[in-house]
């Protein structure tokens, strides 16, 4: 299966704001920008996934009318991790303490109170799982930086997914495009 993975366009945020899970909007031009870049770049006719976040789904749904897809399907467990309280705080603003705690046990620890990497890791191998039952040869999937992550260790035990995707700084850029062959 090959696997075209999608990192959604910069939301309208400011930089240095925690914002996992929470739903934010991308800027029309910045929607515009990825949009082109992709539909040059992606073959048309696949089946496509995304997460249900705004920042994804309105960029999946571009695509599909750009591609031409040949279904659109947004599915929860796509979404980013959930960072509890931490959701739309400056990263300065959290507690050393606790960005200490999730350093010390990055796969379990759940910041701000919200969702552990294993936790997510266990929702996108679950997804994983039943795109693999489907059957698909290629399809695109638009999420965020940590679901790519997770999905470029899938085949992995899921605590091994997990600690795979934590232990490294991840370098997607937003709009960015990965392909994965399994």
């Amino acid at each position: 299966m090959r696997l075209f993975l999608v990192r959604h366009p910069a939301p309208s945020i400011a930089p240095g704001i925690c914002y996992g899970s929470t739903d934010l909007a991308v800027a029309p031009a910045e929607l515009a920008r990825v949009l082109a870049a992709l539909s040059d770049t992606l073959p048309a006719d696949l089946p496509l996934f995304s997460s249900p976040l705004l920042r994804c789904a309105g960029l999946g749904r571009a695509l599909a009318a750009s591609l031409k897809s040949t279904s659109l399907t947004i599915d929860a467990r796509l979404a980013e991790l959930d960072f509890g309280t931490w959701e739309m705080q400056s990263w300065d603003a959290v507690p050393r303490t606790e960005i200490d705690a999730w350093a010390a046990d990055v796969v379990h620890y759940c910041p701000g109170g919200g969702e552990s990497v294993l936790a997510m890791a266990e929702r996108v191998q679950a997804w994983h799982a039943d795109l693999l039952r489907m059957n698909h040869a290629s399809a695109v999937v638009v999420c965020h930086a940590g679901t790519m992550r997770l999905l470029l260790a899938s085949g992995l035990s899921v605590r091994e997914m997990a600690q795979e995707a934590a232990s490294k700084r991840h370098n997607i850029a937003y709009g960015e495009l990965v392909i994965v062959e399994r």
